[in-house]
């Protein structure tokens, strides 16, 4: 089939905990010697007070938290590539999706509030460089972060993301994130509003409530079933038979809905009234 009889789409993908096990900022804490205890309640601090866009708590305490500043090089971001743990076959995710779907061809993208410097180290080999976009730094010529040259959280990722489509010339509705955490609600409540298509790799409440599908796997793969039901329009025998020619099978599929609920006790005022009116309790 001619690239042009192919439906193009465009898939993005967040890199923390969405390729990944763990966050980069725990992996750097450990390896300049700071305890990650305490990169976490900075990181928290930043969050609760709204100080930063979320998602760029790193890049903050990189360029403004003396701590980190005075420790950390170019050279410590590209050790946290090769250190942080990835999800598996994230290779075969990118084939699959370049030219393993009959019909269709997904161009993907990397677009996350890490430093660039680890995504492009972590998945060296993997996808190229022009692929993996993320939190730009300016150095000294001693090493040190000098300034950021672009911030990719947040609003920054809608700014970027728009970017890309433009230039690649792509149709907002053939649009697909991918995404785990409070960093990613901005872009994909932009993609939503554009009739895009949104997924979740975690239950992260606020993330899961607003993506229009939530994934859960240990495998990168994991993301091609929404596609393929959604987009491509596979039913569930279908992709088990799709997958299966990759070589894996699907041991365990469940569908479940989560409803999440938060209980107060009444007070005694509720209390009080239901009793006279006769409602029960």
């Amino acid at each position: 089939m001619g690239d042009a009889a192919l439906k193009s789409y465009l898939f993005v993908s967040d890199f923390d905990q969405t390729l990944t096990f763990n966050d980069s900022g725990y992996v750097l804490s450990e390896i300049v010697g700071i305890p990650t205890a305490e990169f976490e309640r900075k990181a928290e601090g930043m969050a609760k007070l709204n100080l930063v866009q979320q998602g760029a708590e790193l890049a903050y305490l990189l360029l403004h938290d003396p701590e980190f500043r005075s420790r950390v090089r170019k050279e410590h971001l590209m050790q946290v590539g090769k250190e942080i743990r990835l999800k598996a076959n994230i290779g075969l995710l990118n084939e699959i999706l370049d030219h393993g779907i009959q019909g269709y061809h997904f161009d993907f993208y990397v677009l996350s509030a890490a430093p660039v410097e680890v995504i492009q180290s972590a998945l060296e080999g993997i996808l190229p460089p022009d692929r993996i976009h993320g939190t730009e730094f300016k150095y000294k010529s001693t090493g040190e972060i000098d300034t950021i040259v672009r911030a990719t959280a947040g609003y920054g990722k809608v700014a970027f993301l728009d970017e890309l489509q433009a230039k690649m010339k792509i149709g907002p509705d053939h649009v697909i994130y991918a995404g785990d955490g409070s960093s990613d609600i901005h872009v994909m409540l932009h993609i939503n509003a554009r009739d895009g298509f949104t997924i979740a790799v975690s239950e992260t409440k606020h993330v899961s409530h607003i993506a229009q599908r939530t994934i859960l796997s240990t495998s990168a793969l994991g993301v091609l079933v929404p596609i393929l039901e959604k987009i491509v329009g596979k039913g569930r025998a279908q992709i088990r038979t799709f997958l299966e020619s990759y070589g894996f099978l699907i041991q365990e599929w469940d569908k479940v809905r989560t409803d999440w609920l938060t209980l107060r006790p009444a007070t005694e005022e509720a209390v009080e009234s239901r009793s006279m009116d006769g409602s029960s309790l």
